[in-house]
């Protein structure tokens, strides 16, 4: 029987939606992690607001560090968290502009391999924006470290990925995951956690919705 159905009034959505976070990651070789549960759902749904709310792919290191600041995440959050970019796919048109016009030139970003970006021209057009392709290419229905290894080759999908081998504490963290010594694992959960108490709402805050997809 649906949770909903189960427990109606009691289990809100915000609540099913991070056990499913850890589910989907623990279900892919990831850690699994106690998730703290009671939140209640907010009464606002504006696809603008969660956009606005959300770090760009295109984000410089500074940018980013200022997005999750604001959130009251760490840098090492910030790090860690973009390791979430292990598992799953993206539109070419969140990074097509790292490959045919980055500074207006018809030029590729120099930040990234030459040879990943003839490879991505083949699946990417210019204004594609049907085409999705992995973000960790041959893993990415895989929770591992591959991602860091990207990221240090030059690799990254993205310039927020590219942006992390720019700042020291954020390259530092990436290296450390090429090793034996990996942490990545274990801080992903402590991430996950600290990004699950962001504007959490709780006591007579908000309501606990009847449907996921709609405030009562």
């Amino acid at each position: 029987m649906p949770l909903k159905k189960k427990c109606p009034g009691v289990v809100s959505c915000a609540d099913i939606l991070a056990l499913v976070a850890r589910d989907a990651v623990s279900m892919m070789n990831g850690p699994f992690w106690q998730v703290p549960t009671g939140r209640r759902d907010g009464r606002v749904s504006n696809l603008q607001d969660a956009l606005n709310n959300l770090p760009g792919p295109a984000f410089s290191i500074s940018a980013l560090k200022s997005s999750f600041a604001a959130k009251g995440l760490s840098v090492k959050d910030l790090a860690v968290l973009s390791g979430g970019h292990t598992l799953g796919m993206s539109h070419c048109s969140s990074f097509t502009n790292r490959l045919y016009n980055f500074t207006g030139k018809n030029d590729a970003d120099p930040s990234m391999d030459p040879n990943y970006v003839a490879q991505l021209k083949t699946k990417c057009k210019p204004n594609d924006a049907t085409t999705i392709v992995e973000m960790d290419p041959g893993s990415a229905k895989k929770f591992d470290m591959d991602y860091y290894t990207l990221v240090s080759k030059r690799r990254g999908l993205f310039q927020s990925d590219a942006a992390l081998l720019t700042d020291s504490t954020t390259n530092a963290y990436v290296q450390l995951q090429l090793t034996n010594k990996s942490t990545f694992a274990e801080d992903f959960g402590v991430s996950m956690v600290n990004m699950g108490n962001i504007g959490v709402l709780t006591g007579n805050s908000g309501e606990i919705r009847k449907k996921c997809y709609l405030v009562n």
